[in-house]
Protein backbone atom coordinates (compact mmCIF):
# COMPACT_ATOMS: atom_id res chain seq x y z
CA UNK A 1 0.00 0.00 0.00
CA UNK A 2 1.18 3.52 -0.79
CA UNK A 3 0.22 7.01 0.33
CA UNK A 4 0.38 9.92 -2.04
CA UNK A 5 2.68 12.70 -0.84
CA UNK A 6 1.15 15.76 -2.45
CA UNK A 7 3.93 18.12 -1.36
CA UNK A 8 6.65 16.07 -3.03
CA UNK A 9 4.44 14.56 -5.76
CA UNK A 10 5.54 11.05 -4.80
CA UNK A 11 4.35 7.80 -3.26
CA UNK A 12 5.25 6.75 0.27
CA UNK A 13 5.22 3.03 0.98
CA UNK A 14 3.13 2.04 3.98
CA UNK A 15 4.50 -0.84 5.98
CA UNK A 16 2.41 -3.99 6.13
CA UNK A 17 2.03 -5.41 9.63
CA UNK A 18 0.43 -8.30 11.50
CA UNK A 19 -2.15 -7.76 14.19
CA UNK A 20 0.11 -9.52 16.67
CA UNK A 21 3.07 -7.24 15.96
CA UNK A 22 0.83 -4.24 16.58
CA UNK A 23 -0.36 -5.63 19.90
CA UNK A 24 -3.96 -5.90 18.65
CA UNK A 25 -6.39 -8.65 19.56
CA UNK A 26 -9.58 -10.03 18.11
CA UNK A 27 -12.05 -9.17 20.85
CA UNK A 28 -11.00 -5.66 21.84
CA UNK A 29 -9.93 -4.37 18.47
CA UNK A 30 -11.01 -6.03 15.20
CA UNK A 31 -14.39 -7.09 16.59
CA UNK A 32 -15.06 -3.64 18.01
CA UNK A 33 -14.03 -1.88 14.82
CA UNK A 34 -16.40 -3.97 12.70
CA UNK A 35 -19.21 -3.60 15.24
CA UNK A 36 -18.88 0.19 15.07
CA UNK A 37 -18.41 0.29 11.28
CA UNK A 38 -20.03 -2.83 9.73
CA UNK A 39 -20.05 -1.15 6.30
CA UNK A 40 -16.32 -2.03 6.23
CA UNK A 41 -17.60 -5.42 5.00
CA UNK A 42 -18.94 -3.90 1.82
CA UNK A 43 -22.65 -3.49 2.56
CA UNK A 44 -25.10 -1.98 4.99
CA UNK A 45 -25.42 -4.20 8.05
CA UNK A 46 -27.05 -3.77 11.45
CA UNK A 47 -25.10 -5.33 14.31
CA UNK A 48 -27.65 -6.81 16.74
CA UNK A 49 -25.34 -8.61 19.19
CA UNK A 50 -21.71 -9.19 20.10
CA UNK A 51 -20.39 -12.50 21.41
CA UNK A 52 -23.82 -14.04 21.14
CA UNK A 53 -24.19 -17.23 23.17
CA UNK A 54 -27.96 -17.67 23.27
CA UNK A 55 -27.88 -21.26 22.04
CA UNK A 56 -29.64 -23.85 24.16
CA UNK A 57 -27.51 -26.61 25.69
CA UNK A 58 -24.21 -25.24 24.40
CA UNK A 59 -21.76 -22.62 25.61
CA UNK A 60 -20.54 -21.80 22.13
CA UNK A 61 -20.37 -18.12 21.23
CA UNK A 62 -20.22 -16.37 17.87
CA UNK A 63 -18.34 -13.08 17.42
CA UNK A 64 -20.90 -10.79 15.81
CA UNK A 65 -24.51 -11.25 14.78
CA UNK A 66 -25.99 -8.87 12.22
CA UNK A 67 -28.91 -8.33 9.86
CA UNK A 68 -28.63 -7.33 6.21
CA UNK A 69 -31.11 -5.12 4.37
CA UNK A 70 -33.09 -8.18 3.24
CA UNK A 71 -33.70 -9.43 6.78
CA UNK A 72 -31.14 -12.24 6.60
CA UNK A 73 -29.08 -13.03 9.68
CA UNK A 74 -25.33 -12.62 9.13
CA UNK A 75 -22.89 -14.58 11.29
CA UNK A 76 -19.53 -12.76 11.39
CA UNK A 77 -16.45 -14.63 12.58
CA UNK A 78 -13.18 -12.74 13.13
CA UNK A 79 -9.86 -14.60 13.30
CA UNK A 80 -7.14 -11.94 13.19
CA UNK A 81 -3.87 -13.24 11.67
CA UNK A 82 -4.99 -16.81 10.90
CA UNK A 83 -8.35 -18.51 10.38
CA UNK A 84 -7.34 -21.82 11.92
CA UNK A 85 -8.61 -25.09 10.49
CA UNK A 86 -12.08 -25.35 12.02
CA UNK A 87 -13.63 -21.93 11.42
CA UNK A 88 -15.88 -23.17 8.58
CA UNK A 89 -17.41 -25.97 10.63
CA UNK A 90 -17.73 -23.61 13.59
CA UNK A 91 -19.63 -21.00 11.59
CA UNK A 92 -21.92 -23.59 9.98
CA UNK A 93 -22.88 -24.75 13.47
CA UNK A 94 -23.67 -21.17 14.45
CA UNK A 95 -25.75 -20.65 11.32
CA UNK A 96 -27.71 -23.83 12.05
CA UNK A 97 -28.35 -22.67 15.61
CA UNK A 98 -29.50 -19.25 14.36
CA UNK A 99 -31.82 -20.74 11.74
CA UNK A 100 -34.44 -21.46 14.42
CA UNK A 101 -34.54 -17.90 15.78
CA UNK A 102 -37.93 -16.22 15.35
CA UNK A 103 -38.51 -12.54 14.69
CA UNK A 104 -39.44 -12.06 18.36
CA UNK A 105 -36.24 -13.86 19.43
CA UNK A 106 -34.20 -11.49 17.27
CA UNK A 107 -35.98 -8.39 18.58
CA UNK A 108 -35.21 -9.52 22.16
CA UNK A 109 -31.57 -10.31 21.29
CA UNK A 110 -31.17 -6.84 19.77
CA UNK A 111 -32.89 -5.20 22.74
CA UNK A 112 -30.39 -6.83 25.12
CA UNK A 113 -27.60 -5.47 22.95
CA UNK A 114 -29.05 -1.96 23.02
CA UNK A 115 -29.90 -2.00 26.71
CA UNK A 116 -32.46 0.56 27.82
CA UNK A 117 -31.08 3.43 25.77
CA UNK A 118 -33.10 2.66 22.61
CA UNK A 119 -36.03 0.58 21.38
CA UNK A 120 -35.06 -2.43 19.29
CA UNK A 121 -38.31 -2.28 17.32
CA UNK A 122 -37.77 1.40 16.49
CA UNK A 123 -34.14 0.81 15.46
CA UNK A 124 -35.18 -2.13 13.27
CA UNK A 125 -37.92 -0.04 11.69
CA UNK A 126 -35.39 2.68 10.92
CA UNK A 127 -32.90 0.19 9.43
CA UNK A 128 -35.61 -1.29 7.21
CA UNK A 129 -36.56 2.10 5.77
CA UNK A 130 -39.44 2.93 8.12
CA UNK A 131 -41.35 -0.35 7.80
CA UNK A 132 -43.55 -1.33 10.70
CA UNK A 133 -42.05 -4.19 12.68
CA UNK A 134 -45.05 -6.38 11.74
CA UNK A 135 -44.22 -5.94 8.05
CA UNK A 136 -40.52 -6.79 8.32
CA UNK A 137 -39.55 -10.32 7.32
CA UNK A 138 -36.57 -11.54 9.34
CA UNK A 139 -34.62 -14.81 9.20
CA UNK A 140 -36.93 -16.56 6.75
CA UNK A 141 -36.10 -20.21 6.04
CA UNK A 142 -32.43 -21.11 5.57
CA UNK A 143 -31.40 -17.62 4.52
CA UNK A 144 -28.54 -17.22 7.02
CA UNK A 145 -25.24 -15.84 5.72
CA UNK A 146 -21.67 -16.30 6.98
CA UNK A 147 -18.82 -13.77 6.86
CA UNK A 148 -15.22 -14.68 7.71
CA UNK A 149 -12.71 -11.94 8.47
CA UNK A 150 -9.00 -12.73 8.84
CA UNK A 151 -5.56 -11.61 7.72
CA UNK A 152 -4.77 -15.03 6.27
CA UNK A 153 -6.99 -17.88 5.11
CA UNK A 154 -5.80 -21.45 5.23
CA UNK A 155 -6.29 -23.60 2.16
CA UNK A 156 -8.64 -25.97 3.99
CA UNK A 157 -10.89 -23.00 4.76
CA UNK A 158 -10.98 -21.49 1.26
CA UNK A 159 -11.44 -24.94 -0.30
CA UNK A 160 -14.41 -25.80 1.92
CA UNK A 161 -15.97 -22.35 1.37
CA UNK A 162 -15.72 -22.68 -2.41
CA UNK A 163 -17.35 -26.12 -2.19
CA UNK A 164 -20.18 -24.86 0.04
CA UNK A 165 -20.94 -22.05 -2.41
CA UNK A 166 -22.01 -24.74 -4.90
CA UNK A 167 -24.89 -25.57 -2.54
CA UNK A 168 -26.16 -22.00 -2.35
CA UNK A 169 -24.75 -21.51 1.16
CA UNK A 170 -23.90 -17.83 1.17
CA UNK A 171 -20.43 -17.26 2.57
CA UNK A 172 -18.01 -14.38 2.12
CA UNK A 173 -14.34 -14.21 3.05
CA UNK A 174 -12.68 -10.87 3.77
CA UNK A 175 -8.93 -10.60 3.97
CA UNK A 176 -8.12 -7.76 6.35
CA UNK A 177 -4.58 -6.40 6.28
CA UNK A 178 -3.22 -3.89 8.84
CA UNK A 179 -0.70 -1.22 7.81
CA UNK A 180 1.17 1.29 9.94
CA UNK A 181 2.05 4.80 8.88
CA UNK A 182 3.75 6.87 11.56
CA UNK A 183 1.38 6.68 14.53
CA UNK A 184 -1.66 5.62 12.50
CA UNK A 185 -2.99 2.16 11.70
CA UNK A 186 -4.70 1.58 8.38
CA UNK A 187 -6.89 -1.40 7.55
CA UNK A 188 -7.56 -2.81 4.10
CA UNK A 189 -10.68 -5.03 3.78
CA UNK A 190 -10.55 -7.13 0.62
CA UNK A 191 -13.37 -9.51 -0.28
CA UNK A 192 -11.60 -12.54 -1.72
CA UNK A 193 -14.47 -15.06 -1.88
CA UNK A 194 -16.60 -14.69 -3.89
CA UNK A 195 -14.50 -12.36 -6.00
CA UNK A 196 -15.89 -8.86 -5.55
CA UNK A 197 -18.51 -7.89 -8.16
CA UNK A 198 -19.03 -11.58 -8.94
CA UNK A 199 -21.47 -12.26 -6.07
CA UNK A 200 -24.59 -12.32 -8.26
CA UNK A 201 -22.89 -14.60 -10.76
CA UNK A 202 -21.75 -17.00 -8.02
CA UNK A 203 -25.26 -17.08 -6.53
CA UNK A 204 -26.82 -17.74 -9.93
CA UNK A 205 -24.30 -20.49 -10.68
CA UNK A 206 -24.84 -22.07 -7.26
CA UNK A 207 -28.60 -21.96 -7.77
CA UNK A 208 -28.21 -23.46 -11.24
CA UNK A 209 -26.04 -26.30 -9.92
CA UNK A 210 -28.50 -26.94 -7.10
CA UNK A 211 -31.43 -26.99 -9.54
CA UNK A 212 -29.51 -29.37 -11.81
CA UNK A 213 -28.69 -31.68 -8.90
CA UNK A 214 -32.35 -31.69 -7.82
CA UNK A 215 -33.41 -32.37 -11.41
CA UNK A 216 -31.01 -35.33 -11.66
CA UNK A 217 -32.27 -36.71 -8.35
CA UNK A 218 -35.91 -36.23 -9.41
CA UNK A 219 -35.17 -38.04 -12.67
CA UNK A 220 -33.52 -40.92 -10.79
CA UNK A 221 -36.53 -41.27 -8.49
CA UNK A 222 -38.95 -41.05 -11.43
CA UNK A 223 -37.04 -43.76 -13.33
CA UNK A 224 -37.09 -46.03 -10.28
CA UNK A 225 -40.85 -45.52 -9.84
CA UNK A 226 -41.46 -46.35 -13.50
CA UNK A 227 -39.32 -49.50 -13.37
CA UNK A 228 -41.30 -50.71 -10.35
CA UNK A 229 -44.61 -49.89 -12.06
CA UNK A 230 -43.75 -51.68 -15.30
CA UNK A 231 -42.39 -54.73 -13.46
CA UNK A 232 -45.72 -55.05 -11.62
CA UNK A 233 -47.65 -54.48 -14.85
CA UNK A 234 -45.70 -57.14 -16.77
CA UNK A 235 -46.36 -59.61 -13.96
CA UNK A 236 -50.08 -58.73 -14.14
CA UNK A 237 -50.01 -59.46 -17.91
CA UNK A 238 -48.61 -62.93 -17.28
CA UNK A 239 -51.67 -63.79 -15.19
CA UNK A 240 -54.24 -62.12 -17.49
CA UNK A 241 -53.08 -63.08 -20.99
CA UNK A 242 -51.94 -59.54 -21.71
CA UNK A 243 -49.94 -58.37 -24.71
CA UNK A 244 -46.98 -57.37 -22.55
CA UNK A 245 -46.36 -60.65 -20.71
CA UNK A 246 -42.96 -61.09 -22.39
CA UNK A 247 -41.87 -57.46 -22.25
CA UNK A 248 -38.87 -56.19 -20.32
CA UNK A 249 -38.94 -53.49 -17.67
CA UNK A 250 -38.00 -49.93 -18.62
CA UNK A 251 -37.51 -46.51 -16.98
CA UNK A 252 -39.40 -44.93 -19.89
CA UNK A 253 -42.95 -43.63 -19.74
CA UNK A 254 -44.23 -46.20 -22.22
CA UNK A 255 -44.21 -49.90 -23.03
CA UNK A 256 -44.85 -50.98 -26.63
CA UNK A 257 -46.03 -53.98 -28.64
CA UNK A 258 -45.77 -54.02 -32.44
CA UNK A 259 -48.74 -54.94 -34.63
CA UNK A 260 -47.74 -57.91 -36.78
CA UNK A 261 -47.60 -56.99 -40.46
CA UNK A 262 -47.94 -53.28 -39.67
CA UNK A 263 -44.34 -52.01 -39.78
CA UNK A 264 -43.72 -48.92 -37.66
CA UNK A 265 -47.11 -49.13 -35.90
CA UNK A 266 -47.18 -50.07 -32.22
CA UNK A 267 -49.71 -50.38 -29.45
CA UNK A 268 -48.29 -48.52 -26.45
CA UNK A 269 -49.27 -48.34 -22.81
CA UNK A 270 -48.22 -44.87 -21.60
CA UNK A 271 -47.91 -43.18 -18.21
CA UNK A 272 -47.07 -39.66 -17.12
CA UNK A 273 -47.85 -37.41 -14.18
CA UNK A 274 -51.18 -36.24 -15.58
CA UNK A 275 -52.68 -39.15 -17.52
CA UNK A 276 -52.75 -42.83 -18.40
CA UNK A 277 -53.03 -43.70 -22.10
CA UNK A 278 -53.29 -46.60 -24.54
CA UNK A 279 -52.41 -45.63 -28.10
CA UNK A 280 -51.83 -46.81 -31.61
CA UNK A 281 -48.54 -45.06 -32.28
CA UNK A 282 -47.45 -44.53 -35.89
CA UNK A 283 -43.74 -43.96 -36.41
CA UNK A 284 -42.13 -45.56 -39.46
CA UNK A 285 -39.38 -42.94 -39.46
CA UNK A 286 -40.87 -41.33 -42.55
CA UNK A 287 -43.18 -38.37 -41.94
CA UNK A 288 -45.09 -38.68 -45.21
CA UNK A 289 -45.60 -42.41 -44.74
CA UNK A 290 -46.82 -41.88 -41.17
CA UNK A 291 -49.41 -39.35 -42.32
CA UNK A 292 -50.56 -41.69 -45.12
CA UNK A 293 -51.07 -44.59 -42.71
CA UNK A 294 -52.98 -42.30 -40.35
CA UNK A 295 -55.16 -40.95 -43.15
CA UNK A 296 -55.94 -44.47 -44.36
CA UNK A 297 -57.02 -45.46 -40.86
CA UNK A 298 -58.96 -42.24 -40.38
CA UNK A 299 -61.01 -43.05 -43.46
CA UNK A 300 -62.39 -45.99 -41.42
CA UNK A 301 -62.90 -43.88 -38.28
CA UNK A 302 -66.61 -44.61 -37.92
CA UNK A 303 -66.10 -48.32 -38.47
CA UNK A 304 -63.18 -48.53 -36.03
CA UNK A 305 -64.99 -46.62 -33.27
CA UNK A 306 -68.05 -48.81 -33.73
CA UNK A 307 -65.85 -51.88 -33.16
CA UNK A 308 -64.29 -50.28 -30.09
CA UNK A 309 -67.67 -49.15 -28.76
CA UNK A 310 -66.68 -45.53 -27.95
CA UNK A 311 -65.06 -42.46 -29.56
CA UNK A 312 -61.25 -42.41 -29.85
CA UNK A 313 -58.85 -39.49 -29.90
CA UNK A 314 -57.48 -39.07 -33.44
CA UNK A 315 -54.25 -37.06 -33.38
CA UNK A 316 -52.63 -36.50 -36.77
CA UNK A 317 -50.04 -34.21 -35.10
CA UNK A 318 -49.31 -32.23 -38.25
CA UNK A 319 -46.46 -30.37 -36.55
CA UNK A 320 -44.70 -33.65 -35.70
CA UNK A 321 -43.36 -36.66 -37.56
CA UNK A 322 -45.53 -39.18 -35.71
CA UNK A 323 -49.29 -39.74 -35.33
CA UNK A 324 -51.45 -41.44 -32.72
CA UNK A 325 -54.93 -42.80 -32.08
CA UNK A 326 -55.63 -43.19 -28.39
CA UNK A 327 -57.78 -43.48 -25.30
CA UNK A 328 -56.70 -41.24 -22.42
CA UNK A 329 -57.63 -41.61 -18.74
CA UNK A 330 -56.93 -38.45 -16.75
CA UNK A 331 -58.59 -39.86 -13.64
CA UNK A 332 -55.84 -42.43 -13.07
CA UNK A 333 -52.24 -41.91 -11.94
CA UNK A 334 -49.47 -44.48 -11.80
CA UNK A 335 -48.09 -42.58 -8.80
CA UNK A 336 -51.13 -43.59 -6.72
CA UNK A 337 -50.91 -47.12 -5.37
CA UNK A 338 -54.70 -47.33 -5.12
CA UNK A 339 -55.00 -46.77 -8.93
CA UNK A 340 -52.59 -49.53 -9.94
CA UNK A 341 -55.04 -52.40 -10.43
CA UNK A 342 -57.49 -50.26 -12.42
CA UNK A 343 -54.65 -49.01 -14.63
CA UNK A 344 -53.46 -52.57 -15.22
CA UNK A 345 -56.99 -53.68 -16.21
CA UNK A 346 -57.41 -50.63 -18.47
CA UNK A 347 -54.07 -51.29 -20.18
CA UNK A 348 -54.64 -55.03 -20.67
CA UNK A 349 -58.25 -54.79 -21.87
CA UNK A 350 -57.74 -51.76 -24.14
CA UNK A 351 -54.46 -52.97 -25.68
CA UNK A 352 -56.05 -56.34 -26.50
CA UNK A 353 -59.03 -54.56 -28.08
CA UNK A 354 -56.71 -52.31 -30.11
CA UNK A 355 -54.71 -55.31 -31.32
CA UNK A 356 -57.88 -57.10 -32.40
CA UNK A 357 -59.36 -54.00 -34.08
CA UNK A 358 -56.32 -52.55 -35.86
CA UNK A 359 -54.48 -55.73 -36.94
CA UNK A 360 -56.82 -56.43 -39.91
CA UNK A 361 -56.12 -52.98 -41.36
CA UNK A 362 -52.44 -53.87 -41.61
CA UNK A 363 -53.33 -56.78 -43.85
CA UNK A 364 -55.92 -54.93 -45.86
CA UNK A 365 -58.68 -56.90 -44.20
CA UNK A 366 -61.63 -55.60 -42.21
Amino acid sequence: MYLFDNENNSLVKVEKKSFKSLGLDERNHLQEWIAKEPSSLGEELLIIQKEFDGFSETRERLDLLALDKFGNLVIIENKLDDTGRDVTWQAIKYASYCSSLTKQDIVEIYQRFLGTASSAEEMLSEFFDGKDISDIEINIGNSQRIFFVAANFRKEVTSSVMWLLNFNIRIKCFKVTPYKYKDKILLDFDQIIPVKDADDYMIKMATKKQDEAQSVEASRIRNTERRIFWAEFIEYNRHHEGLFANSSGTPDGWLGKSIKGFSGVNINACINNSSTRVEVYINTGDRAKNKQIYDDLFSYKEEIEKKYGAPLQWQRLDEKVTCRICVDRHDLSYLKAEDRNEIFMFFVDTSKQFMRIFSPYAKGKR
